[in-house]
């Protein structure tokens, strides 16, 4: 029986403008594991409130880090059962940069920066109908203002908080270097965590001091486009990989 995945729609070309879907769903696909998307809107389904989300054999499980751990316990841990406690030590220090950090400046990037925001507005609501086109941005909008001012990195002037977002980015392509995945030759489940965020950043259709950063070192662009061959080839290339 497949698993049920529950999360965003795909956007920009990409199979989830959520880096955290994303994740989610490359990891499905290098776990080799049978799901099933299940078209709709699911937010307000979700038991946490957010996605993704999971039904596996009628139990649903939320949080993309918890659900993946979830799978490694039903299904075994094919990607980093031979990691050793350093590799795994590793992983958990960049997965928390890019999720705790990272994230939030690119979140500011997209939701916030008044240059992005026309554009965002406009592809993650403009399907709705008018009324709701005109109130859920702008209460969506307010929420993740609300958001990142609790988190801490909202406090910071738009330069600082910038800045944050280049050092963790110098830092992502430090650790890469010339592999072709993140702990080495074969992928393992931070490559799912990397890449939902990375071509998050790379190839939406948007800029940011972040996304420039990103674009001074090619690996980051080849490592993308390497998972992308690898868990996503029957798709085309994201326009903004295209040009």
């Amino acid at each position: 029986m497949a698993i049920e995945l529950y999360q965003f729609r795909p956007l920009w070309g990409l199979p989830n403008f959520s880096p955290f879907c994303m994740k989610l769903e490359t990891y499905l696909r290098l776990a080799g594991l049978p799901y099933e998307v299940v078209k709709g809107e699911h937010v307000f389904n979700s038991p946490s409130g957010k996605l993704p989300y999971i039904r596996d054999r009628g139990r649903v499980v939320t949080d993309s880090s918890q659900i993946i751990d979830y799978l490694k316990a039903q299904y075994g841990d094919p990607l980093d059962e031979r990691l050793t406690p350093a590799q795994r030590a590793t992983a958990l220090a960049f997965q928390r940069l890019v999720e705790e950090s990272l994230y939030w400046a690119a979140l500011y990037s997209r939701w916030l920066d008044a240059r992005n925001w026309p554009s965002v507005r406009q592809a993650v609501f403009g399907h709705l109908p008018p009324l709701l086109r005109r109130l859920v941005p702008a209460m969506v909008r307010a929420k993740l203002r609300r958001d990142a001012r609790g988190q801490g990195i909202g406090r910071h002037g738009e330069d600082e908080l910038y800045a944050i977002g280049c050092h963790d980015v110098d830092a992502v392509a430090t650790a890469l270097g010339e592999q072709p995945y993140f702990l080495g030759d074969a992928p393992t489940s931070i490559d799912a965590t990397m890449f939902g965020f990375l071509a998050n950043l790379i190839w939406a259709p948007l800029d940011s001091p972040i996304k420039r950063q990103a674009a001074k070192y090619p690996q980051l662009d080849a490592y993308c486009r390497r998972m992308w061959a690898r868990c996503f080839a029957e798709r085309p290339l994201p326009p903004a990989a295209q040009r």
